[in-house]
């Protein structure tokens, strides 16, 4: 029963990586830019196309639909000696480093962490290598089945609890999971669920005290790198960058078409 659990898992798993049909809605980022001007603990948010993708933006209602994290020199080279210097967890490859051209094509936006310290971001880049290998267990099909629909009919506040439905661990499937939990091995908030309460403070009756609260890394969603305060946001080049607005060559727009004049009733 396993094996033939793992063997639809991964029909699943190679239907919903795939490339999804119809044009791509935002321009490119210009991948040289964005070369130099990446650092080691970057997140970096992809509006993907592949069929899963359109389950996912719809599910957290953003552009983005994957999360990598560059990691730098520390990813080591593929096959043909390119530095890997972006981590990922992916449905059918699991948790893996790939080179920054993979990229290429692809709308992207850059979130920095925010003070976050040099010892802290080699903790989070280490914690993430140290998942390299794990992998998606494709015997979870009713985990899978979820992003067969572009748009499930789900509820809006049930939405975020759909990503983490299932056994086992469902969430490896978006990737934003894993980096969260990177993140969070150094105590460095993302999105945290914050509570207020009234003070005991007898000399400030109007004073209100804050409380934090962890979420869960399971509830994370790659827009919530982008929403998150303690994340800059960084927009890469775009590959037809526009110096001056007023250099721009608009295309002439269409004629309008109007309707003929009705001839007026002559008078009786």
């Amino acid at each position: 029963m396993r094996t033939f659990c793992r063997s639809v898992g991964g029909r699943l798993a190679s239907y919903l990586t795939a490339q999804a049909r119809g044009p791509y809605p935002h321009p490119a980022a210009d991948l040289d830019l964005l070369r130099r001007m990446l650092r080691p603990g970057d997140v970096i948010l992809v509006e993907g196309r592949q069929r899963i993708s359109g389950a996912i933006k719809y599910l957290t209602q953003s552009s983005w639909s994957h999360a990598a994290l560059f990691v730098g020199d520390a990813g080591g080279v593929d096959a043909e000696g390119n530095p890997c210097s972006l981590l990922e967890s992916d449905v059918k490859k699991g948790v893996h480093t790939f080179p920054l051209r993979e990229l290429v094509g692809y709308h992207l936006r850059v979130c920095r962490p925010v003070g976050l310290c040099d010892d802290d971001t080699q903790r989070v880049i280490r914690y993430a290598l140290g998942r390299i290998g794990n992998r998606y267990d494709l015997k979870n099909i009713f985990d899978l089945m979820r992003y067969l629909l572009p748009t499930p009919p789900v509820p809006a506040p049930w939405r975020r609890r759909m990503l983490a439905l299932g056994s086992s661990d469902p969430t490896r499937a978006i990737c934003s999971t894993l980096i969260a939990q990177a993140f969070q091995s150094v105590g460095f908030p993302i999105l945290p669920i914050i509570t207020r309460e009234a003070s005991t403070d007898r000399n400030c009756r109007d004073c209100v005290r804050e409380h934090y609260h962890i979420r869960h890394y399971s509830l994370f969603v790659p827009r919530d790198f982008d929403v998150s305060p303690y994340f800059d946001i960084i927009k890469p080049g775009l590959l037809h960058r526009i110096a001056d607005y007023r250099t721009v060559t608009w295309e002439e727009p269409a004629l309008v078409y109007s309707a003929p004049a009705q001839p007026t009733p002559a008078a009786r």
